[in-house]
């Protein structure tokens, strides 16, 4: 295989992987849901970040403001903007 095709697959393979994920993230409220919706709705989001999201939720009350998510442990500001568009604070929330 040429150098040339070798990247342009390579690259072809990053874009779909990237894409599919794009198409993965889905609106959801993390302050009514559980963890297996939240895993499944956001990108970067697994069951163990999801179940530590419920967990704070269930020990603190709901998220105030989307920053807040940032408390949980392993979810940083990084991963909150990735899914700013998608997570949701129930009604009356302005974020």
């Amino acid at each position: 295989m040429k150098f040339a095709t070798y990247i342009r697959s390579t690259l072809l393979g990053i874009a779909f992987i990237l894409g599919a994920g794009a198409a993965y993230a889905a609106p959801v409220d993390v302050n009514s849901a559980d963890a297996q919706t939240i895993a499944k709705s956001l990108n970067g989001i697994g069951i163990v970040k999801a179940q530590a999201i419920v967990s704070y939720r269930e020990k603190h009350g709901g998220f105030k403001s989307l920053d807040e998510l940032q408390k949980v442990k392993g979810v940083g500001a990084s991963l909150v903007e990735r899914n700013r568009k998608d997570i949701r604070l129930g009604a009356g929330t302005k974020e």
